[in-house]
């Protein structure tokens, strides 16, 4: 008997969980399906698979990017891709230079004019770096915040204020781990990150009454070229791609993840595995520990250079 019962108790479950499920995913495509969706860095990387998913879950894309002979090659693919299940638009591009923040503003009004307005903004645009602190100019650090962080919060400024008319949009940053933790060698590049989620922090408190969204998405190592087109402390380009980046997520499992976060509206996502996420709580809750073994890390990758 009790067996019995508790066989149906996890059979309820079961069927709740399932339910849980599709409704979720029926709310994601809803609210996904007809939107008009932006995406920076489209024309490769984490962006190009984010405009691939979104293009499939039925978005009006306009994809932007510096390389307008690459976006039309992706908006190409797009316009050749249809499974017939779900109504799916030809998208549109606007390039522009995003580190070119005098030029943002008319590419946000030229972003406008193509729909009237916009849904979702999907800050994907970046730069990475590699180096040491100690031999790093101080304008390799602006290039990367002006790349990382002062792009996409000129964008994002650009666009508010027809969000904020209409009471409606939904503003997402494609973060970093590195906006949360720092690791040794990356300092420009965390520091873009950690200033991106601040900004962010602080925009979704102050637009929440407007019915503005905001969603800061922190992927870990992610399987792109993000580092063979890192620039070093001197500005050249690293142009190695790393071990850790080689072993990284693959990138449509994550734009898919990026697809899942924006269509749930979630505020706060980390896309990351387990060592990552626990250095995020050691690094909160015994930040000695996580110094030491940052400290450590940064001896053992500088010792083959010495040899």
């Amino acid at each position: 008997m009790i067996l019995s019962s508790h066989r149906r108790s996890l059979s309820r479950r079961g069927a709740m969980e399932l339910f849980g499920s599709l409704l979720q995913r029926f709310r994601q495509r809803v609210y996904i399906q007809d939107a008009v969706v932006v995406i920076t860095g489209a024309s490769s990387g984490l962006g190009k698979e984010c405009a691939r998913v979104f293009h499939a879950a039925g978005a009006r894309l306009i994809l932007c990017g510096r390389d307008q002979a690459r976006l039309q090659e992706l908006v190409q693919e797009l316009k050749e891709i249809a499974d017939g299940k779900r109504k799916t638009y030809s998208p549109s591009t606007v390039t522009f230079d995003l580190s070119d923040t005098e030029t943002v503003s008319s590419a946000a009004e030229e972003i406008l004019k193509r729909h009237g307005h916009v849904d979702i903004l999907i800050n994907n645009a970046g730069i990475s770096y590699r180096g040491m602190v100690l031999t790093t100019h101080v304008d390799v650090h602006k290039e990367v915040m002006g790349i990382n962080y002062f792009g996409p919060i000129a964008l994002t400024q650009a666009i508010l204020p027809s969000m904020v008319q209409r009471r409606s949009g939904h503003i997402a940053v494609i973060s970093s781990i590195q906006g949360k933790i720092a690791i040794p060698f990356r300092s420009a590049y965390a520091a873009s990150k950690h200033a991106s989620q601040a900004f962010f922090d602080c925009l979704r408190a102050e637009v929440e009454q407007y019915g503005v969204l905001v969603s800061v998405i922190s992927p870990g190592y992610i399987r792109t070229n993000l580092s063979l087109n890192a620039v070093t402390g001197d500005g050249s380009r690293y142009g190695v791609l790393d071990k850790n980046t080689a072993e990284g997520q693959d990138p449509q499992k994550v734009a898919e993840a990026v697809l899942r976060a924006v269509g749930c509206k979630k505020e706060d996502v980390l896309l990351a595995g387990l060592l990552p996420t626990l250095a995020v709580y050691i690094r909160t809750l015994c930040p000695h520990l996580f110094f030491k073994l940052m400290a450590s890390r940064a001896r053992k990758e500088q010792r083959p250079k010495q040899d």
